[in-house]
């Protein structure tokens, strides 16, 4: 069995559930990537989805779809996808064991 790219926490599969049912009529998912930029020197982009790029990988876990941008896919092998509710604040959070270095604010690291 190969590993899964991205796992998600039964929190993150729920309340991706909650944004898609609120998201635009013809979105069929969501997308995650990985951009250049942040302290570290990367970050995590998330956005929704109206189409399947090609090279895209599709994850379903917990009844969601997620997908992966192909540039992502080595950065993010392993991650497990969470998302933590705090009293002034609640975001998706990437456990990612290929990261090497994280910036204090939580938004980029660096591989």
């Amino acid at each position: 069995m190969t590993k899964q790219i991205i796992s998600l926490s039964e929190n993150a599969a729920s309340r991706i559930k909650d944004i898609m049912s609120s998201a635009e009529k013809n979105s069929i998912g969501v997308r995650v990537g990985v951009k250049s930029g942040g302290c570290a020197g990367m970050s995590y982009i998330m956005e929704y989805t109206k189409e399947i790029n090609p090279n895209d990988e599709v994850i379903e876990d917990k009844g969601v779809k997620v997908f992966i941008d192909s540039a992502a896919v080595m950065y993010l092998l392993g991650t497990e996808m969470d998302y933590k509710k705090e009293e002034f604040s609640s975001s998706f959070v990437f456990k990612n064991p290929n990261e090497t270095e994280r910036c204090g604010c939580g938004e980029s690291f660096k591989i």
